[in-house]
């Protein structure tokens, strides 16, 4: 069958498409009914059927390639690698597991996990699966107060933390920010799992902590066996940016997001059991979740758990790690972001020439739109295709991409594809809500059901995953909350945000979350952030502020010493990662007469575009003092 008459199935007989699709991974227990969505837009799959996510990346490959490499775990921060085969992740993902069984973890408890890329993060999430508790990871570079927000909200009995991560050299201190979460969250975890690196001070605080490397010689031979879960039981919380600054837990299934990552490792990826996947993401962001743990796993691959930089932190830079990757474990499919590409191309070009990099047979990128300069460097310098793909924390797989399993569709420079099977798109007016025509700019919508392996709901939130995605149009549909069109071919191109959810290298980050921080600070009266864009990291953050006593800025002198203490305030609310790239000092900002920020003409501005009709405008004069600020 062809992808367009598979497309179709999956379209108008959802139930039979993904019924067969469902059989690429093991049940326990059958499933009766493939889809229930009698309550809108809560679509429910694989009714009644028991799998588990850990046996389906781990347990079932033991019999045919248990000494098979399966997770590859590379520092260049520590300078170690390590290879773990099929049958020694299982050893160690029981030892976790019977660990966190120790510990008072049972199944339906939320388990955080605040890691670096480490392999102990992997065994933790596998282990959760295995056991049937929820687990959800936080980006290790997420501050105290980000980190007790997300605390309080998945009310975790356990979490398992590290003495520290790396990053470029520099050793960032794990334990002290997660004490000091602990301390701001009203939710207080019954125990904390700690992996020590040596890397910082590890502060154990008396009957909670606990210090994995003294108990994992006690479990390592410790036989847990699999905790079959109904389909729809829940399988993890990762929590994405809201525009309310609140951030919202995206809720994964467990039968869905197995079938649909085994789909898409075949129809997608292309991948084939016994080869190397390489994704360059962090365990901290969906596409760590689905490929780098879960999805190569699954298709019976080794993966590559990469801690480091693209450039290493040396005199000269090394710009050579990944290709070495690729050339020692002969990476076949390496998935990575266009934010390091950008870096990686202005690198001497014989970092890349002096490996040998013939095992690769495509590079994908996603997180961010692909230009042309850097599609047409990469792909030339490697000799593969380079396949984009589009996608959202909430859908956990893509959205658009070309299915090269499937579909020999050339691709087109600025898109990352056609709809993939599952998904029924449109590109709606956001005004009238009819469907727009071709090469008409209008807010990009899938109708439901969403496929399986999509977001069941906003967690702990019915409300909430209504009210967000389903209630924009008077026609009940999902919306991306991202601009598009469609051309005369199908191909979609994506063309920003219509809310306030900025991508800085490929990490979704709310503005709203980064204003309300920097309102914190004292002299802070107003503030306004944008994303605007950039050619390294696709957008940066840039914030506007009206000071309450403007004494203090009147020189250059006073201005630099206020924009350092607003950035020292992100970075420990939210992290270096929430930091805006520069701070502008205003008097006025400009808003409507009803008192609406135009946080888009300020993005356009910014970025030397039309700030289009501004008849509404309060305050002419806001205008001028952020072009002053600009030159």
């Amino acid at each position: 069958m062809n992808f367009a008459s598979l497309y179709q199935q999956s379209i108008d007989d959802p139930g039979t498409f993904w019924a067969n699709e469902a059989q690429r991974i093991d049940w326990h227990k059958p499933f009766l009914q493939t889809l229930d969505y009698s309550r809108a837009p809560f679509a429910r799959w694989f009714l009644e059927g028991e799998t588990n996510l850990c046996h389906n990346a781990v347990d079932r490959h033991l019999a045919e390639r248990g000494d098979q490499n399966a997770l590859i775990a590379v520092s260049t921060e520590t300078n170690t690698e390590k290879v773990y085969s099929f049958r020694e992740l299982h050893r160690e993902v029981s030892a976790m597991a019977a660990m966190m069984q120790a510990l008072g973890v049972r199944r339906g408890d939320r388990v955080l996990i605040y890691m670096p890329m480490i392999a102990e993060a992997v065994f933790a999430m596998l282990a959760c699966a295995r056991i049937g508790a929820v687990h959800s990871v936080v980006f290790g570079g997420f501050a105290s107060s980000s980190l007790a927000t997300r605390i309080d909200d998945a009310q975790p009995c356990l979490i398992v933390s590290a003495d520290a991560g790396s990053r470029g050299g520099k050793v960032v201190p794990y334990k002290g920010l997660l004490d000091q979460a602990i301390g701001l969250a009203e939710h207080k975890p019954h125990r904390v799992l700690l992996v020590n690196r040596g890397l910082a001070e590890l502060p154990m605080t008396p009957e909670r902590d606990v210090d994995y490397t003294t108990l994992r010689p006690n479990y390592l031979d410790i036989q847990v066996p699999v905790v079959w879960l109904e389909s729809n039981e829940p399988s993890y919380v990762l929590y994405t940016s809201g525009t309310t600054g609140k951030p919202k837990g995206v809720q994964r299934d467990v039968g869905g997001y197995a079938t649909a990552l085994a789909a898409s490792m075949q129809h997608v990826f292309c991948a084939q059991p016994g080869e190397t996947y390489f994704c360059t993401s962090d365990i901290g962001w969906v596409v760590g979740h689905s490929y780098i743990v879960y999805g190569p796993l699954i298709a019976g691959m080794a993966t590559i758990l990469y801690e480091g930089l693209p450039v290493l932190a040396t005199t000269p830079g090394d710009a050579g790690i990944w290709w070495r990757l690729v050339e020692k474990y002969k990476v076949t499919r390496m998935f990575s972001a266009p934010t390091a590409i950008r870096v990686l191309k202005k690198q001497p070009a014989e970092y890349m020439s002096k490996y040998d990099l013939s095992s690769l047979k495509t590079l994908y990128l996603a997180g961010e739109p692909l230009d042309e300069t850097t599609s047409n460097w990469i792909s030339g310098a490697l000799g593969v295709p380079v396949i984009d793909n589009y996608w959202q924390t909430e859908s956990g797989w893509p959205i658009l991409s070309i299915a090269r399993g499937l579909d020999d569709k050339p691709t087109r420079l600025g898109s990352p594809g056609a709809p993939l099977y599952g998904y029924k798109m449109h590109i709606m007016n956001e005004s009238t809500g009819e469907i727009c025509g071709d090469n008409e700019k209008g807010v990009v919508v899938i109708e439901g059901p969403l496929p399986p392996g999509c977001m069941q709901t906003v967690y702990r939130d019915d409300e909430r995953f209504v009210n967000t995605y389903w209630s924009n149009f008077p026609k009940q549909v999902y919306s991306t909350f991202d601009w598009g069109i469609r051309d005369s071919d199908g191909y979609y191109f994506i063309l920003g945000r219509t809310d306030d959810v900025i991508n800085v290298a490929g990490h979704r980050l709310g503005t709203r979350e980064i204003e309300e921080s920097i309102s914190s600070h004292t002299n802070v009266s107003e503030v306004a952030v944008v994303g605007v864009e950039d050619k390294l990291k696709g957008q940066v953050a840039i914030a506007f502020v009206i000071p309450k006593k403007a004494d203090g800025i009147v020189t250059a002198e006073g201005r630099q010493a206020l924009e350092a203490e607003i950035m020292r305030v992100v970075d420990k609310q939210i992290g270096a990662v929430g930091r805006p790239s520069r701070v502008h000092f205003v008097s006025a900002l400009p808003k409507t007469r009803s008192g609406k920020l135009l946080r888009r003409s300020i993005q356009a501005i910014c970025e030397g575009r039309d700030p289009g009709d501004l008849t509404t405008i309060e305050d002419p004069s806001s205008l001028q003092q952020i072009r002053a600020c600009l030159q």
